[in-house]
């Protein structure tokens, strides 16, 4: 069965060729031949030519010669492409080292500079720390200095940008655009975030199916969009759910100067640095029926502060309060408590274990609560609240799609019937029409049912079109905050400011 269906691309020196379509249309697959990674069975036609020689002649041992040195990619799930017990610092200059490039020693000084240069500098971030010790977009700007390392002739860079935040996503863009000029290497971006390609492509090929459905000049194909298809990926872009949210009722979650902090990084044998303050002392509440937005770079608190809501981290100070029990990571949290919030995270994959039924995966929440008496009944109608049907209750999460395996976390936080769902960067990873479809999905289950949200994201588009609130977060403290359009459209912070001019902006047609 083919994936790939007559593929033709070409791309020059200095030159950015952007490569768009949904999940499942053949991206990844094309980067993946261009790299002759192909999965096991899988058999590659045509040529690939690099600088005049075709890639498809060489043998597997002067493909290694060539990775890395001449053809570089970037990964989409960092943690993944990661050694998760090996330094980091060591992990770029693995790269250096296994090419002949550098001695040991000259390798890690260079490591250290390359990391400081994608926005990692040694003081805050030491070339010794472990990739579990970073968040999702710090370990993603490892990868890039990996990939960068050896200053390749063609880059691959395969969604770079999906776990990053819009300030640090734009400085990542603006490296890449000038290692493009500096090196005269050429760049594959491979993304389904239209915004990024309109500002930094020279070119634009749209895939659908395996094909090249269109192509030309970006600005071209944004603008004209001869084919139905670019049409509607440019419309899922700027989507907003129509669903009219409930009107907000009393305080359903109430944060009261929570403070987390933790312990510095070790100094030596005996020595540590300063404690970090991740969440300094923030308050805010959430109303039933209520959708807040929480908002800022990487690293800020956010996803601390989630799980702080949902008593799995400690506080240092302050109180969180549901419905006015308190939530005490540490101590029994009571069922009934329990069983009235929960969380969809952002690897849906990740956050399900592969061996278990989808029947299974969604019940997990029973384990706390109790299995009902009506727990089949409850799982078939929850499969159907988001979209399935209730014969998927006997399929395995890696015969899904993203967005079907989205629908399944949503559906696994849906079926204890919480009042409250904490998102944490849901819908970054989806493409633009599946994360329309997961946006209006989330909409209509909050009207439906009442629930309320606190949605994390560093996708500002997508906050204003799912919150009534937000609220903008930086170093730990809550820096701006107020209705969603006032914040977004008429900031108060200089923050606010900087995250909504480095947010990436699809150019309108004339």
């Amino acid at each position: 069965m083919p994936v790939l269906r007559q593929v033709s691309l070409g791309i020059g020196r200095r030159e950015i060729v952007g490569l768009a379509g949904e999940s499942g249309s053949g991206k990844s697959m094309t980067a993946l031949a261009l790299m002759r990674l192909l999965p096991e069975g899988a058999r590659a036609e045509g040529r690939i030519r690099l600088d005049g020689r075709d890639l498809m002649d060489l043998s597997e041992r002067q493909m290694c010669r060539r990775r890395g040195r001449d053809l570089g990619m970037i990964f989409q799930e960092p943690m993944t492409a990661l050694n998760p017990v090996q330094r980091i610092g060591d992990q770029v200059a693995e790269t250096l080292i296994v090419h002949g490039e550098a001695t040991r020693a000259e390798a890690r000084r260079a490591a250290a500079r390359l990391l400081h240069r994608v926005g990692l500098p040694p003081e805050r971030f030491p070339p010794g720390r472990f990739p579990h010790e970073l968040s999702g977009g710090q370990r993603q700007r490892v990868c890039i200095a990996m990939a960068i390392a050896l200053r390749p002739q063609l880059l691959i860079a395969d969604e770079p940008t999906t776990a990053l935040d819009v300030t640090t996503q734009a400085r990542i863009l603006d490296l890449l655009k000038a290692l493009v000029a500096e090196t005269g290497m050429g760049l594959l971006l491979i993304t389904h975030d239209l915004a990024v390609i309109s500002g930094l492509a020279d070119r634009l090929a749209v895939m659908r199916a395996g094909e090249i459905v269109e192509e030309g000049p970006a600005a071209t194909v944004l603008t004209a969009r001869r084919h139905p298809y670019t049409s509607a990926l440019v419309a899922a872009s700027a989507h907003s759910p129509a669903t009219v949210p409930p009107p907000p009722g009393p305080p359903l979650l109430e944060v009261r100067d929570a403070v987390r902090t933790y312990p510095g990084s070790r100094r030596g044998l005996i020595g540590r640095a300063p404690p970090q303050r991740a969440v300094d002392r923030v308050s805010f509440a959430i109303a039933r029926g209520e959708s807040l937005g929480l908002v800022g770079e990487s690293g800020c608190g956010k996803s601390t502060l989630a799980r702080a809501v949902l008593g799995l981290e400690p506080l240092q100070g302050g109180e969180i309060r549901l419905d006015g029990t308190a939530i005490r990571a540490g101590s029994p949290v009571p069922g009934q408590v329990r069983r009235r919030m929960n969380a969809v995270f952002q690897d849906p994959y990740g956050s399900f274990n592969p061996r278990h039924s989808v029947a299974r995966l969604i019940a997990e929440p029973f384990h706390l609560t109790g299995r009902p008496a009506d727990a089949a009944a409850r799982i078939d109608e929850t499969l159907l609240a988001v979209g399935l049907d209730p014969t998927d209750r006997t399929r395995f999460i890696h015969e899904f799609s993203g967005g079907q395996r989205q629908r399944i976390a949503i559906a696994r936080a849906l079926i204890a019937r919480p009042d409250l769902i904490v998102l944490d960067e849901a819908v970054s990873a989806l493409d633009v029409r599946v994360r329309a479809q997961i946006l209006d999905l989330l909409a209509d289950l909050r009207a439906r049912f009442g629930l309320s949200y606190l949605f994390i994201s560093h996708d500002l588009s997508v906050v204003r079109s799912i919150t009534e609130r937000v609220l903008v977060m930086k170093a730990g403290r809550i820096v701006e905050e107020g209705a969603t359009e006032k914040v977004l459209h008429d900031p108060a912070h200089a923050y606010t400011k900087a995250l909504l001019a480095a947010a990436p902006k699809l150019k309108e047609p004339d």
